[in-house]
């Protein structure tokens, strides 16, 4: 086995994609091993290391299925849905917060004395 090819940030030779990068050409590494690192420097801990592939040997991204689409939608439903008040939040609710806003942070004068 031989250790990859190191390059130094925005140094890297054309050819060759991050997964983001990847993404944003509609392409996926596409069962590849990785072809290079990339070294980006900081300052207090070690350098921070994204992996490259060759776009060359890369495939195109796969197309979404009705299937697929609708496994997504009802994953992202579940978790908009507050296990407090059982309601459709309409965003995401952080793991953080383990519930919608206004079950975690309740209004203290009630929802009568609000005036806005």
């Amino acid at each position: 086995m031989s250790a990859l090819p190191v390059y130094r940030w925005r140094l890297a030779p054309d050819g060759y994609a991050t997964r983001r990068q990847l993404r944003a050409l509609g392409l996926r590494p596409g069962g590849q091993e990785v072809a290079a690192q990339l070294e980006r420097p900081r300052r207090r801990r070690g350098p921070l290391v994204a992996y490259l592939y060759r776009v060359d040997l890369a495939k195109p991204v796969r197309a979404m299925t009705p299937a697929r689409r609708a496994a997504l939608e009802k994953a992202n439903r579940a978790r908009r849905m507050c296990p407090s008040c059982q309601r459709d939040a309409g965003y995401v609710i952080p793991t953080s917060l383990g519930a919608c806003v206004p079950c975690v942070y309740p209004d203290p004068r009630g929802s009568e004395g609000s005036t806005l």
